[in-house]
């Protein structure tokens, strides 16, 4: 009998913890209205920054054709022969990039490797931290040191431009390498350690474990990583504005200034073109393909990291 009352007596206590005070459905309602108000601010500035920008865009493109924007291979707007070729700031941002992540996948995926697997847990403690603090330094003094300290020492090496791709990209990669490293860690991490413990089991030593079994593994975030580093390398401004020059070329030498169409956008937004220009809606026009190339490299980001994705029970 008292068994049966005291079972009772749990019973009503359990049953009174889950039944909710009116004064606590009223408060988490109001916590879930802000949350999504939040959220919803997100995305509404997201889609009118989306809106702004193809507004002036289809502005630009009622004053310059398409075949002039995509087919022409010099760019003028500034100049009194005007010409509107936007793959001279392409060519300029895709070569600051490429060496970029030439110096950026190296060295990351280095010190990934070198964090997760070899180095011990107080030091890795230490040097993880140090790592990407090098993503907290403002982006204008990696371009004045790229400009003042790695160009004359480059050119006693290599004829170089005072203003040229080489700096700019060099200085680009060390900037993005904490990106490709932090992710790129935590996917190695992920990789249980059962595969590890069964590769050594059959005899493979440790390098090889880690380039035949870790490493493929963890290709998805690692991938993810790189793509992401390129993103962050495509619309960085600073940087180049200070080291790559301001000369839009079409050309693959990095001993050369070029300029990057991040770099235009900032000189554009100096405010010497009056608002309403067409050198002014060169600024939106520009930007909307930034904002189309960065968008692609997201989803296809997104879209290797579910592809490749290991999953392990």
């Amino acid at each position: 009998m008292q068994n049966t009352n005291s079972q009772d007596g749990l019973y009503l206590q359990s049953r009174e913890s889950l039944d909710k005070n009116p004064s606590e459905d009223i408060s988490e309602k109001i916590v879930g209205v802000i949350l999504f108000a939040c959220a919803l601010v997100s995305v509404l500035t997201t889609f009118g920054i989306v809106l702004i920008i193809f507004q002036e865009t289809f502005g630009f493109f009622q004053e310059v054709s398409f075949a002039q924007f995509f087919l022409d291979n010099k760019w003028t707007p500034l100049f009194a022969e005007k010409h509107f070729g936007i793959w001279p700031l392409i060519n300029g941002t895709f070569l600051t990039t490429a060496i970029a992540m030439a110096v950026a996948i190296p060295l990351g995926l280095s010190s990934a490797i070198y964090l997760s697997e070899y180095a011990q847990p107080k030091v890795a403690a230490i040097l993880r931290p140090a790592v990407e603090l090098l993503a907290g330094v403002p982006t204008v003094v990696y371009g004045y040191f790229a400009l003042l300290f790695l160009t004359p020492l480059l050119r006693n090496v290599i004829p170089l431009e005072i203003f040229n791709a080489l700096s700019a990209g060099l200085m680009m990669g060390v900037m993005i390498t904490p990106t490709v490293g932090s992710i790129s860690l935590d996917a190695i991490r992920a990789v249980p350690r059962s595969l590890r413990e069964g590769s050594y089991a059959l005899g493979i030593t440790k390098l090889e474990t880690i380039f035949k079994v870790v490493l493929p593994a963890a290709l998805s975030g690692i991938i993810a990583s790189i793509i992401l580093g390129i993103s962050r390398a495509v619309g960085e401004t600073m940087t180049v504005l200070i080291a790559a020059g301001q000369q839009p070329r079409l050309t693959i030498n990095f001993a050369e200034s070029v300029e990057t169409m991040t770099a235009y956008m900032a000189q554009i937004s100096g405010g010497d073109s009056p608002r309403g220009s067409l050198n002014f809606k060169t600024l939106y026009a520009v930007g909307a393909v930034l904002f189309l190339l960065t968008l692609a490299l997201n989803i296809v980001s997104f879209w290797i990291a579910n592809r490749f994705k290991e999953k392990y029970d």
